[in-house]
């Protein structure tokens, strides 16, 4: 049982996220469009009960990947989070009377069956609750270097796929350091309590990460098309968060032949993430069209 709480937290935070994404989108869509201030928006949102659900939804989000992340290995907790896309299309067709096409609903398998022999495959082991400041000051450069570098290439090139590609993944880094600041974070509310909490370097270390990953994540949605950036952020968040669980927190994944059989399942991952980027309901999701319809042709 203890084995299986992360799961349930892990998929419990990326159903909170898809659920989230798709009622702010419907609080979205029912704000008449004006030339109104962005203050002025976030009145007209505040007034909307479904924008209010959707908030609620996003720190549940938030408080099932503490509780994941305190209970379980990064490299199970942070690959389910890919289910969130999928997740959020599943749920948009009912909510918002969206369609998927049969070619849609076979990039869901396909995600969800990746997923699943990835997994089984890599069969993570161990779950450190803190790691010595050795193994995070090269992490931690490495990470901040890797930022650097995508955001200094991003910057220097025009909006397009490429433009939104490096956001994407500096915002899938900034994700995964801000799970594995968050993993010792909570072990030390739950060893410590509050004050230790306060006092821990981590917890203003995943404060910060997380408000990087925020403006990021909004850099790389306006910079270009969905089809780059979602590929970049969901894989980019998964590898990065296995490295870093590896390297921080010593946890290991199978090698040998059981190698291939994981390209396989990330490769499914892969496949059905960029296929359901490239769908009109995705793009609807996030603004991308705003004036298509969120149905799909069966």
């Amino acid at each position: 049982m203890d084995s299986l709480l992360p799961v349930l937290f892990a998929v419990g935070a990326a159903l909170s996220n898809a659920f989230a994404t798709v009622l702010q989108r419907k609080a979205a869509l029912s704000v008449p469009r004006s030339d109104k201030l962005r203050a002025g928006l976030m009145l007209d949102l505040l007034r909307r009960p479904v924008w209010l659900v959707g908030i609620a939804a996003v720190i549940a989000a938030a408080v099932c990947q503490a509780v994941a992340l305190a209970t379980g290995p990064m490299t199970i907790v942070q690959p389910l989070f890919v289910l969130e896309l999928p997740l959020a299309l599943v749920i948009a067709t009912v909510l918002l009377q969206g369609r998927l096409s049969r070619s849609g609903w076979a990039a869901v398998c396909a995600v969800v069956a990746g997923l699943a022999v990835a997994l089984l495959a890599a069969s993570p082991e161990g779950n450190r609750t803190h790691a010595p400041m050795d193994r995070w000051i090269p992490a931690l450069a490495v990470c901040a270097a890797l930022l650097a570098g995508l955001v200094t290439v991003a910057l220097r090139r025009p909006e397009g796929r490429g433009r939104a590609a490096c956001f994407g993944l500096a915002t899938a880094v900034s994700y995964a350091v801000t799970a594995a600041l968050m993993k010792t974070s909570m072990h030390t509310l739950d060893d410590g309590g509050v004050t230790a909490f306060l006092t821990t370097w981590q917890t203003y270390g995943f404060a910060l990460f997380g408000m990087a990953a925020l403006f990021l994540l909004e850099n790389a949605m306006q910079a270009g098309p969905l089809v780059a950036s979602q590929p970049a952020i969901t894989l980019g968040d998964a590898g990065v968060s296995l490295a870093l669980g590896i390297t921080i927190y010593e946890e290991h994944v199978r090698g040998g032949w059981w190698l291939p059989v994981q390209l396989l399942g990330a490769a499914l991952i892969a496949a059905g993430v960029l296929a359901l980027s490239k769908l009109p309901l995705a793009r609807a999701l996030t603004g991308e069209d705003g004036e298509a319809a969120a149905v799909e042709a069966p």
